[in-house]
């Protein structure tokens, strides 16, 4: 099942499978080897990042009147928009007394602190300098040179996406006790995908590893449960990109095309603990269905169903992530 399908006729994208008991499923603990894992993560920690972190959705910034807040890496950043939409960012501490600038408020463009109406257009300022920040039109990232230690880029590493006039896009964020490398190591590992989630996965196999020389990922093929019996099967492959990023792409089968981009930032400083960092989780579903129009009509109805099921399997996926962290930070993680 490689490469996408010529579709010759309609077919619907349902099928009907039979769903084992939990436990009659077959243990895949012997082919999710930990040296596999490790060997995948340890190439995508030397990937270069160029410094650039996901602050969070381009919706989440697109407000006219106020700013949007976070701390990434242990720096205060805000970011805001300008009479003419651009994005803004710098440090979030107001450069005359410290002012949270989160909290402030926008006026013509303009970033006004609250405390005693400081002004702030972007440009350096009393010695506030602003960060370089990027708008993909899903995501929002921001570069932090002092953070990343890394030799910068000018633009981040953002995954090939459906073109955005045939798609439907979201943004889940969740945040955990852990750090970055919990989150990607829970993406690398696809065999815990049916046993740790059969409300939502059934006869999950890997069909290919980075051991197997067919590039740097693993291919799945996977049937996502709709209800009782029926199915959607697809084939994914998972790929890192880069340090903090791993991407499930549908390569075969409905939603051929479709992303899934799991986006792991840091918000405590390096070697601060406890460590917390935020799943920033792009879903981008594209189809070449002719219904799908219907789809993208109802995309502001979609979008929360879209991040009520990514928040879902993020619920255990953070248990996951956060398990690991523990098990490391007191030497008695076994991989």
């Amino acid at each position: 099942m490689s490469g996408r399908r010529r579709r010759t006729a309609w077919t619907p994208p349902l099928r009907v499978r039979r769903v084992p008991r939990w436990e009659g499923q077959e243990p895949t603990w012997r082919r999710a080897r930990p040296a596999v894992i490790a060997e995948a993560l340890k190439r995508a920690a030397t990937r270069p990042s160029g410094n650039w972190y996901v602050a969070g959705s381009s919706r989440e910034t697109a407000a006219r009147d106020r700013p949007y807040g976070r701390t990434i890496a242990g720096v205060e950043v805000v970011l805001w928009r300008s009479q003419d939409g651009a994005l803004r960012a710098g440090p979030g501490e107001c450069p005359h007394l410290g002012a949270p600038l989160r909290d402030s408020r926008v006026s013509c463009g303009t970033l006004r602190c609250h405390w005693h109406g400081l002004a702030l257009d972007g440009g350096p300022f009393a010695g506030w300098e602003p960060f370089p920040v990027h708008d993909d039109g899903v995501l929002v990232w921001v570069r932090l040179d002092a953070a990343g230690g890394e030799p910068p880029l000018e633009r981040p590493v953002v995954p090939v996406r459906p073109a955005p006039r045939g798609a439907v896009d979201a943004v889940f964020t969740a945040v955990g006790r852990c750090e970055p490398e919990d989150v990607v190591a829970n993406r690398l590992d696809p065999w815990h995908g049916s046993w740790f989630h059969p409300y939502a996965f059934v006869g999950l196999e890997v069909a290919g590893t980075p051991e197997d020389g067919d590039g740097d990922a693993f291919a799945v093929d996977v049937s996502f449960k709709v209800a009782g019996r029926l199915v959607v099967p697809v084939r994914a492959v998972f790929t890192a990109p880069e340090p903090r990023t791993v991407v499930m792409r549908i390569t075969d089968g409905e939603g051929a095309g479709s992303v899934v981009e799991t986006h792991a930032t840091p918000l405590t400083a390096p070697g601060a603990g406890p460590p917390r960092t935020a799943v920033v989780e792009a879903v981008v579903a594209s189809s070449d269905r002719r219904g799908f129009a219907l789809a993208r009509a109802a995309e502001p109805a979609l979008r929360p169903l879209m991040r009520r099921t990514a928040g879902r399997l993020w619920r255990d996926d953070l248990a996951y992530a956060e398990r690991r962290w523990s098990l490391r930070s007191t030497g008695r993680f076994p991989g």
